[in-house]
């Protein structure tokens, strides 16, 4: 029913202003996660090309194989393009314009690769004569833990009424409908990763090293 209603009201919007074409932002997390099954499932009631949903996965100073690699998976296996755009080098100048040591690992150089994801995606959509998809939820909102412009930002948050703990469920329940079976083993397995926003460099072994819940308490 949820999702449902997400969709419903994406596919609203999206009627109305004559809209088919969507970004959104892949972080091989549950947030991006639920809202790409909302663009898809949206995408679905209007009989429209899901090739319109345009994905990007951008990897930062912080991104690990194992989220980059579920956010590929996840689009391959519900038929949604996905492109790759590093922000790294885009961050590191940021960086040197400002005259801080990319070595500090402080807020400003985590916000500095948040804000240059929404910077992207924006002027993305710009270009496509789409929206770009909010993936933040609830928790983050009624909390503050997210980017102010960055992340905090979008054309259309589909996430922005569904607490954290909720979108978890959600996720799980989709995973086991027919209809979103290939990318069951993926979601399944984004359940299973820490809850991260991967700013900060990934452990010695390559694991996350950055957990939300280590600083924001349980969800």
């Amino acid at each position: 029913e949820i999702l449902a209603i997400q969709s419903t009201g994406l596919a609203t919007r999206l009627e109305a202003i004559r809209c088919r074409d969507v970004v959104i932002g892949l972080s091989g997390g549950l947030d991006s996660a639920l809202a790409l099954l909302v663009c898809v499932e949206a995408f679905d009631r209007l009989g429209l090309d899901r090739a319109g949903i345009h994905a990007f996965t951008l990897p930062g100073f912080g991104t690990t194989a194992r989220t980059k690699g579920n956010a590929e998976r996840l689009c391959a296996g519900l038929g949604v393009p996905l492109e790759t755009i590093d922000i790294a080098p885009m961050a590191r100048q940021h960086l040197k314009d400002l005259g801080c040591d990319e070595a500090i690992h402080d807020i400003t150089y985590e916000n500095t690769q948040a804000r240059g994801r929404t910077y992207l995606l924006m002027d993305k959509a710009n270009q496509l004569g789409g929206l770009v998809i909010g993936t933040g939820d609830l928790s983050e909102l009624a909390l503050g833990w997210c980017t102010y412009n960055g992340d905090h930002m979008s054309m259309y948050g589909v996430n922005g009424s569904v607490p954290k703990s909720l979108i978890r469920w959600i996720v799980e329940a989709v995973a086991d409908m027919p209809a979103f079976a290939p990318a069951k083993e993926t979601l399944m397995d984004v359940l299973d990763t820490p809850i991260s926003p991967e700013l900060l460099p990934p452990d010695a072994k390559g694991q996350i090293a950055q957990q939300t819940e280590d600083i924001v308490g349980p969800y």
